[in-house]
């Protein structure tokens, strides 16, 4: 049990600087140019954030929409899928490569990471 919990540990503290290669979106012409003509995609999930404030795309077999706008530094939206959804919720975005983080309630709350392709 010491061993299983030592492994754990190390593979945290060798996760812990990766989170500091995530580097916050201020802009809106940089989140604007990061999502321009992409795909951001995550497991059984492709979204496209577009330019007219739209959200489209599938997420686990059922069409995805929803709006958007950026307000304050931060990318806020809707979301609504099958016969449910998210309210609106203003989120911090942050970078790090080819992954784009969003953290739900102002960077307080979860957390989804997309690539964009």
């Amino acid at each position: 049990m010491k061993r299983l919990a030592a492994l754990l540990a190390a593979g945290m503290m060798l996760a812990g600087p990766a989170l500091a290669d995530f580097q916050p979106v201020r802009e809106e012409s940089n989140f604007r140019a990061l999502v321009e003509g992409a795909e951001l995609t995550r497991f059984a999930v492709r979204l496209q954030v577009l330019p007219q404030g739209q959200i489209a795309g599938r997420g686990f077999g059922q069409n995805v929409g929803g709006m958007w706008e950026w307000r304050d530094g931060f990318f806020c939206r809707t979301l609504e899928w099958g016969s449910g959804g998210d309210p609106y919720n203003c989120q911090l975005v942050l970078r790090n490569g080819d992954t784009l983080r969003f953290i739900s309630d102002q960077g307080q709350g979860d957390r989804a990471d997309f690539r964009v392709r």
